[in-house]
């Protein structure tokens, strides 16, 4: 059925819940298994910008370093929940999109014939009954996808 999934986590509860989901599937299917996480770009908005003149290159260096780093300890963390089942996953960190885009863009590099995902991340303000990234993946994809809550 399912031959090459993809799943999507950014280190909350519930994508770490999809994910376990994605593992269980993946193994029972024989499936290989590839978890992604998404950074999105770095950007500094200030009001009255035109009237300042700040060397941002080291507070967006510093950001992207931030991300870089939590993004390898997500992945890390899923490894070793991988191989504690028995499974050997690819990790990749996707950078500089927004996370649907990058997560449409990697399912599709891999040739995936599903994603799973958490309905809802970490990201604030969500959409009441479904995640705005989860929204936009459903929207834009044309390839199934399994949304866990």
């Amino acid at each position: 059925m399912y031959s090459n999934i993809v799943c999507a986590i950014d280190g909350s509860d519930l994508s770490t819940k999809a994910y376990t989901h994605a593992i269980a599937l993946a193994g029972k299917l024989g499936a290989k298994l590839t978890v992604i996480t998404v950074t999105e770009p770095s950007i500094i908005v200030a009001p009255g910008a035109e009237m300042m003149m700040v060397d941002t290159s080291s507070i967006l260096a510093d950001l992207d370093t931030a991300k870089s780093e939590s993004a390898k300890a997500i992945l890390a963390d899923a490894d070793k929940l991988a191989r504690a089942a028995g499974l050997t996953v690819a990790t990749r960190h996707v950078t500089d999109m927004p996370a649907a885009e990058g997560i449409i863009k990697s399912a599709r590099d891999a040739g995936a014939d599903l994603v799973v995902m958490g309905s809802h991340g970490r990201r604030g303000l969500g959409r009441l009954l479904l995640g705005s990234q989860a929204a936009e993946v459903l929207a834009h994809a044309n390839f199934p996808v399994l949304i866990i809550k």
